[in-house]
């Protein structure tokens, strides 16, 4: 018996593949173990700023989970319009919270909520005409936008492993060293085993980390016995939003940072499951975003959009199936409503997730790596257009005050390295390769040089070809 039933209309596509469901479950429970740090973390930041009771930043985190999962079964399974129906895991933006907690900090919640169902309604209007903008995201702008989501994420992974902002023993040799465990179990179980269990790799580094955690006096579960076993979201608790022009045009543009953002995850998603991804899908997944965010802080949330991470996940674990990972939704739905099995995997150490998240990212690396080596770099700048779109997306990594004495909104737009990577890659790609006006034939000096490195390259290897045929007959080779 099959757990969803798909319409004609999207049957035989490879994110439709469907499995038992316990298999659903434990792929599903992975992704949402894979992102919960991420999920919790804003609400907690912004709650802080706005000088939030811990009850009421608990709230915070639980509206945050409940409409991540509504959110992920919306862009998962679809409804109407809404949804790219692709394997992505919705959850609260990590690019909004420097936003929300300079307005935080002076009016309270109750503005960023107003600003945020302004933004999202202006997102979701605009949904359609921003999709049409896909084909200007050819492999050379996929795969160095891939790239980018990747190495931004790494320093999330670094700080997870040294314990997480704020703990007090930050980097300490047993932090680093249970994160270098659950790496190594992974690790293992990818290289030991196949089939389901290797699949699950993450989920059991994970659950293994967490018990040597737990052995050592690294996690502490206390707190869960204070929970609630119950409780639905409250609608409206901190009061009704207000709006304020200022804070709605910074959230508007922090809303098209977004947007660019889960385009980047759609496309790149799309790649990895091979399916097709045209502009239909990519407004279905906008809108789904758009609606979720607008709807968010009814519940007391903040604006949504796919996670990066779970992408890796999809490209590490093979599992592409769209119904897993709906699943997974309802699980984080379910953590919405249960704010005691919220508790326990609140409880999860950072360092283990430390230690998982470095695969994970460095999947989404190695992903765009891969779409890259499929682009042509003869005869035109694409190697140019690589080199300055790497380099403007990893300023936010290498040098986070690089951007700080310029406009707010353009620092919002740089200080994401994928929206600033997009933006670049999408210009110099309409610039170089779109408008004809202008270019010359013959390959640019930047080609010209990696073609020397190639034929190095190739001549070295074949020198080293022809040393190890001479070995194997006997022979010895003359010097050189």
């Amino acid at each position: 018996m099959r757990l969803f039933n798909r319409s004609s209309q999207y049957r035989g596509r490879p994110e439709d593949e469907t499995h038992s469901f316990l298999r659903l479950l434990a792929y599903g429970t992975q992704h949402i173990l894979t992102m919960y740090g991420g999920v919790i973390a804003p609400p907690l930041i912004v709650g802080g700023a706005a000088g939030l009771s811990a009850g009421d930043k608990a709230l915070l985190v639980t509206a945050g989970l409940f409409v991540s999962g509504l959110a992920t079964l919306l862009q998962t399974l679809g409804l109407g319009p809404f949804g790219s129906r692709l394997p992505l895991v919705q959850g609260v933006s990590f690019a909004s919270v420097s936003t929300m907690v300079a307005i935080a900090s002076d009016g309270g919640v109750r503005p960023v909520f107003g600003a945020i169902i302004v933004a999202g309604l202006i997102g979701l209007i605009a949904s359609s005409f921003f999709a049409q903008l896909v084909r200007l995201f050819p492999a050379v702008v996929t795969g160095t936008v891939i790239t980018v989501i990747g190495l931004s994420l790494m320093p999330t992974a670094f700080t997870w492993a040294q314990g997480g902002d704020g703990a007090k023993d930050l980097g300490s040799v047993s932090n680093i060293g249970l994160a270098a465990l659950t790496l190594v179990v992974i690790l293992l179980i990818s290289r030991l085993f196949q089939g389901a269990l290797s699949r699950l790799s993450i989920l059991i580094g994970i659950v293994i980390g967490t018990v040597v955690a737990v052995c050592t006096g690294k996690a502490d579960f206390s707190r869960v016995g204070e929970a609630k076993i119950f409780a639905l979201p409250p609608v409206l608790h901190f009061g009704s939003p207000t709006f304020g022009v200022a804070a709605i045009v910074s959230m508007t543009i922090v809303v098209f940072v977004i947007m660019t953002e889960t385009t980047a995850d759609i496309l790149a998603v799309g790649e990895i499951v091979g399916t097709t991804v045209d502009a239909k899908r990519v407004a279905g997944g906008l809108r789904a975003d758009m609606a979720a965010s607008t709807v968010a802080p009814l519940f007391g949330s903040f604006p949504a959009s796919a996670f990066a991470q779970n992408v890796g996940l999809v490209a590490l674990t093979g599992i592409k199936s769209r119904f897993a990972v709906a699943v997974g939704g309802g699980v984080l739905l379910l953590f919405g409503l249960l704010p005691v099995v919220g508790a326990v995997v609140a409880a999860i150490p950072y360092p283990v997730l430390g230690g998982a998240g470095i695969v994970l990212f460095g999947t989404v690396m190695s992903s765009g790596i891969r779409t890259l080596a499929r682009v042509r770099y003869q005869n035109n700048l694409n190697m140019l257009i690589v080199a300055v779109a790497l380099g403007i997306g990893i300023i936010p990594v290498a040098a986070p005050k690089f951007w700080q004495a310029f406009p707010s909104w353009f620092g919002v737009i740089m200080h994401s390295g994928i929206s600033a990577t997009a933006i670049v890659a999408v210009v110099l790609n309409l610039l170089f390769n779109e408008l004809r006006a202008g270019n010359k034939p013959g390959a640019s000096v930047f080609e010209a040089g990696e073609s020397s490195l190639d034929r190095f390259g190739d001549t070295l290897e074949d020198d080293l070809e022809t040393r190890e045929r001479h070995a194997r007959a006997g022979h010895r080779p003359a010097e050189t």
